[in-house]
């Protein structure tokens, strides 16, 4: 890791801890920090299932008119757990800029070097219009703890119906390198469709249930995803 780089994030993360600070001592409902979770059946990213069994994942953020900045973690029942910070920009036109450390827990937290460092550093730029969403993400670093090979990449594609949405993903590096055999490739590891119910609680309160049915066609794997959030 770069020293330049270290730096970049360390000053990314000290802005974003004196965020939260300030964020839990608001009361204001219409504050632009906001804290809450997510409960899902099982943690399944780009395709891949992480831990076992279902999750809780808790996260914090500032949202600005240009800037979004936070924590996001999960954690499972026996223990796996990851803790991320984020930030976003939102540029003209629909497109977006941003930049996210991938922590795991139980690694040292300070241990930025190739062959065993915990945190992978991502590049995020992004373009979204009506129902249609494009991304495209970049790992800018090799990290044996946190398993990135440097250079990974991910694209996914996705479309927004009333009632349905569809995605498709495909990387290679951290996505599909197959440790077994030392293989990298680029390919589709993330297909999927996902649907969203309001559950009506109380006149004023409501709980957003997420369904994902999702397919890895590079590992073979298929994943029922089902979850809500608060």
């Amino acid at each position: 890791m770069k020293k330049g780089t270290s730096l970049l994030v360390a000053t990314i993360s000290c802005f974003v801890s004196a965020s939260f600070d300030t964020a839990y001592s608001q009361d204001d409902t219409d504050s632009k920090f906001k804290a809450g979770a997510d409960f899902y059946s099982n943690y399944i990213w780009r395709g891949s299932n992480y831990g076992t069994g279902p999750v809780i994942q808790p996260s914090a953020k500032y949202s600005g008119k240009i800037l979004t900045a936070g924590a996001w973690a999960s954690t499972d029942l026996n223990g796996f757990q990851e803790a991320d910070l984020f930030l976003s920009f939102a540029l003209p036109a629909g497109f977006s800029a941003g930049l996210t450390d991938y922590y795991f827990s139980g690694l040292e937290y300070f241990d930025y070097s190739s062959a065993s460092g915990c945190h992978a550093y991502e590049i995020n730029l992004g373009f979204a219009k009506a129902g249609f969403s494009l991304s495209g993400n970049y790992i800018i670093n090799e990290a044996g703890g946190a398993g990135s090979l440097g250079g990974d990449t991910y694209l996914q594609a996705g479309y927004s119906f009333s009632y349905f949405n569809v995605f498709l993903g495909a990387g290679d590096g951290w996505h599909t390198f197959n440790p077994d055999t030392g293989e990298d490739k680029f390919a589709v590891c993330n297909l999927g469709i996902g649907v969203l119910k309001s559950i009506k609680v109380t006149e004023t309160f409501n709980i957003p249930v997420t369904g994902q049915v999702i397919l890895n066609p590079d590992k073979e794997q298929m994943f029922i995803v089902v979850g809500f959030t608060f």
